[in-house]
């Protein structure tokens, strides 16, 4: 009896592997679209005109509608078909994008930015998900997560050595003109590429009123966090706007105990895999991301680096990733299961930030700054594979979307969260410092030492946290492992080939 593949079985396999790259092109847009434009910053100001307290605007739209509408496009995968929700979000990002290099205005450029912040979203809210029923046996999920994860976390250093190129190369419009290709390539291959799932349906009334709390909830409670550097954390503005937002996600997480089809059910949050995992990433990628705005800003206001060099600096840091991710992260995690990668590459991006926070005034890169930027690439990428690993493994398959909407939540809010208590710290010691008559460059550094050291102390207690609360997840990940079936325990190639 032969269980060889018919000729169909092929053509599937390279669909699925190429679908992925199509879902990785969406998310490097919106990876890059988080550090691309920093750089580009001073030339946008310059060119627009914007003062300095509205060119925050520039960033803050974006930021503000992307993490509001994470949660909400998720569901909608779930509930309408992901194939559809990931394709909408593609074309509002794509031309949003368009619209944003464009702008001959201020208020044009935000409103762009604002609906920009949407479409990548919308997009991003269901890859996780597309990937976790596209890719079932363990050895072929775990490399496409470690495709994904390189993906979703090297692109904020792409980010900076593609702005600098471009801006200096250039100009800062064609920081948002490279997205047009990529984006109308990404949704004509998704299109063709990416297989539908049966939606659940809207046919006994879509929970709107739940939705709109929700998502009204996030956009003030969003937009409270990334404005409290400017007001302060516990001015009546800060405190006003993220009471509101308590009061509207209260009354969501009632309604949603009480109606019959919620937009987000609250099942879902008893997975302790999904829960405890989204707490980790959430603590560990707000340490990253300090990593990636202060040190930038380390590199060029302290050092000097023009934006290209900067871009160039944090290289090393992508290629460890990718050296990571190109298969070996995968294999690990098959031979020796989460546990043992997390520790370790916890431990490593630790010991980086915490060599960061000792870097001198006058530091040499290859002494002071590569050794960490290194030890960060590679820890960060060694445990993000088993962090989103275990946060997928028990949920339903219906609820895929919006579990990988969480997953992106935890993500993107305690990074957010994280910057915003990090600048204000970072300048509070910078003040003092001035104020006492150290040099400007010392108080700068000692300022982003207090970042890089919260940073290491956050990722700390993500490690307590998965030592405690994620060692029973990650065992029940090797069960599944050891006991696969038959196209999981095997390459395709090989079952391909399998004769009985």
């Amino acid at each position: 009896m032969s269980v060889s593949s018919s000729p169909s079985s092929g053509t599937i396999d390279k669909r699925r592997w190429i679908a992925l790259i199509v879902v990785c092109l969406a998310m490097l847009m919106n990876a890059l679209d988080g550090s691309i434009v920093n750089v580009a910053l001073p030339s946008i100001q310059h060119d627009l005109h914007f003062s300095q307290s509205n060119l925050t605007w520039v960033v803050d739209a974006y930021l503000i509608a992307f993490g509001s509408f994470l949660l909400l496009a998720g569901r909608l995968g779930d509930l309408l078909g992901r194939k559809k929700v990931f394709l909408s979000g593609v074309a509002i990002f794509t031309l949003s994008s368009l619209v944003c290099a464009v702008a001959t205005s201020q208020a044009m450029l935000i409103a762009a930015r604002f609906v920009q912040g949407i479409g990548g979203a919308v997009s991003t809210s269901v890859i996780v998900a597309i990937i976790v029923t596209e890719f079932t046996g363990a050895t072929e999920r775990a490399k496409a997560m470690s495709a994904y994860m390189f993906v979703a976390v090297g692109g904020g250093s792409i980010g900076l050595l593609v702005g600098g190129v471009l801006t200096q190369a250039v100009n800062w419009h064609w920081i948002f003109v490279i997205n047009v290709p990529i984006g109308i390539l990404t949704f004509f291959l998704g299109s063709v590429l990416i297989k539908e799932n049966a939606g659940l349906g809207v046919r006994h009334g879509l929970d709107v009123t739940g939705s709109l709390l929700m998502t009204t909830s996030l956009v003030i409670g969003i937009y409270a966090v990334v404005k409290a550097s400017s007001y302060g954390w516990l001015s009546v503005h800060t405190l006003g706007f993220g009471a509101v937002s308590v009061v509207l996600m209260s009354a969501f997480l009632v309604l949603e105990s009480r109606v019959a089809k919620p937009i987000m059910p609250l099942r879902i949050m008893k997975l302790r895999s999904l829960t405890a995992s989204s707490v980790v990433r959430g603590l560990t990628f707000a340490a990253m991301f300090a990593v990636f705005f202060f040190g930038a800003l380390y590199l060029e206001k302290v050092l000097g680096y023009a934006p290209l060099r900067t871009g160039i600096a944090f290289l090393p840091m992508t290629l460890a990733m990718a050296v990571m991710s190109l298969g070996l992260t995968s294999r690990l995690l098959i031979r020796f299961g989460p546990m043992k990668l997390l520790v370790p590459g916890m431990s490593a991006a630790i010991i980086g930030l915490l060599l960061l926070s000792r870097t001198p005034v006058h530091a040499n890169y290859f002494v002071s700054i590569l050794p960490a930027f290194l030890l960060l690439g590679m820890g960060m990428s060694i445990s993000a594979v088993p962090l989103l690993t275990i946060a997928m493994a028990d949920v339903p398959k219906n609820d895929a979307g919006l579990a990988s909407g969480i997953v992106n939540v935890s993500m993107w809010l305690a990074s957010s969260i994280g910057l915003a208590i990090f600048g204000t710290l970072a300048a509070s010691k910078t003040t003092s410092l001035v104020a006492e008559g150290q040099s400007q460059a010392s108080a700068l550094v000692a300022g982003y030492h207090v970042t890089f050291l919260i940073g290491a102390i956050l990722a700390a207690m993500g490690l307590i946290v998965t030592l405690v609360l994620l060692r029973a997840p990650a065992k029940g990940v090797v069960e599944a492992q050891a006991s696969p079936s038959l196209e999981s325990e095997m390459d395709h190639s090989e079952l391909l080939a399998a004769e009985f």
